[in-house]
């Protein structure tokens, strides 16, 4: 009796059983599988990508200068004032020249003697009512005052000190009626456009390093604008002890805002690819030393190893793994494995901003 009401127990469990079975065929984790997870893909895409060295340093001119007078005297005028932008050759200071002018206009007289000494001689010579002697010790004595009359000539006309090239006079160092030698500073004077980025480079970037390159800049004085400049130096120099090298670049500073001595924050363009993949930063999953992404292919996840290139606030460049056009997985990626299916949803992140370029990690 007890043998046959445990029959009929398991026999109502089994038709129980497979009656949960057949009604659970649709959906679920029965018969139809596992259901596809939500995730948010992005567009593997293409863009211009530069690689950049950051570098801090500041601006200074082309040329600059202390002003020295060339004849010792009294400073009898000052023709400029301090901060004023003067041409090449504008006549700056004026040195007292009264006793140079009374010497030239000797040697002028001496000199006329001297030329009018050497034409008796010639007349004479072609008399033969001289010698040969007497002739050429008259050219070389006309020879003598000329080149005397020429040297106080130079050191007049040097009493007016005048600007070597074009600029900015700086700081003025004396006054009206100081005496100056030649070793006194009389102004400083600067070029204004173009400017010079100066800055320094880790040497192991030297390789990279060439005339021509582009700099992009800003100043700490002048927040929000951003300047550009061209590579024209390289030291070949490693400067110690910070082993570093030292790079100029100029700058066009037709508004001249750049002055010398301002600090910049810089950024050397080294290279230029144009056909750069470019993903959202958050696609990037660092896993046990190695990188990669998830990619949904046929409506599955998938998970490739990429290599990283250039960095940009919101976006990275990845230089293998993945294609123009590779959905990626931006969004829910956290519980995805190999082959778990997903229901993808794009989602635009071009308005981020495109990539510009910065160092390599």
């Amino acid at each position: 009796m007890v043998r046959r009401v445990w029959c009929v127990v398991a026999a109502l469990v089994v038709a129980g059983a497979c009656k949960k079975s057949g009604a659970g065929g649709q959906g679920g984790f029965g018969g139809g599988g596992p259901m596809a997870m939500p995730v948010e893909v992005a567009v593997a895409r293409t863009d211009t990508v530069r690689d950049e060295i950051a570098a801090t340093g500041q601006i200074e001119a082309v040329q600059s200068i202390d002003l020295r007078p060339e004849v010792d005297g009294r400073i009898v005028e000052i023709l400029i004032r301090e901060g004023q932008e003067v041409d090449q050759g504008t006549p700056l200071f004026k040195v007292d020249d009264a006793q140079l002018q009374a010497q030239v206009a000797q040697l002028a007289a001496q000199r006329d003697l001297a030329q009018q000494a050497l034409a008796r001689a010639k007349e004479l010579a072609q008399q033969n009512a001289s010698s040969a002697a007497d002739l050429e010790q008259a050219e070389a004595t006309a020879r003598s005052a000329q080149a005397q009359y020429d040297l106080q000539r130079i050191r007049l006309d040097r009493t007016t000190v005048r600007a070597p090239f074009a600029g900015v006079v700086g700081q003025r160092y004396v006054s009206l009626g100081d005496y100056v030698t030649t070793s006194t500073r009389l102004a400083s004077l600067h070029t204004v456009n173009p400017q010079r980025a100066t800055f320094q480079v880790p040497e192991r970037f030297a390789r990279l390093l060439r005339p021509g390159q582009e700099v992009t800049f800003r100043v700490a004085a002048i927040p929000g604008r951003d300047f550009t400049g061209e590579v024209d130096f390289v030291d070949p120099v490693v400067q110690l002890p910070g082993r570093t090298i030292l790079v100029k670049a100029r700058v066009p500073n037709g508004q001249r805002l750049l002055q010398p001595g301002m600090f910049i924050e810089a950024r050397l363009v080294t290279a230029v690819r144009a056909n750069a993949i470019v993903v959202p930063e958050d696609a990037v999953v660092p896993l046990q030393g190695a990188t990669f992404v998830w990619v949904v292919n046929d409506g599955k996840a998938e998970r490739r190893s990429v290599a990283l290139g250039v960095r940009t606030p919101g976006f990275v460049e990845l230089t293998s793994g993945v294609q123009a056009g590779t959905q990626v997985v931006v969004g829910g990626l956290e519980l995805l494995a190999p082959g778990a299916p997903v229901r993808a949803t794009v989602v635009d992140r071009t308005a981020r901003g495109a990539p510009a370029g910065s160092d390599r990690p």
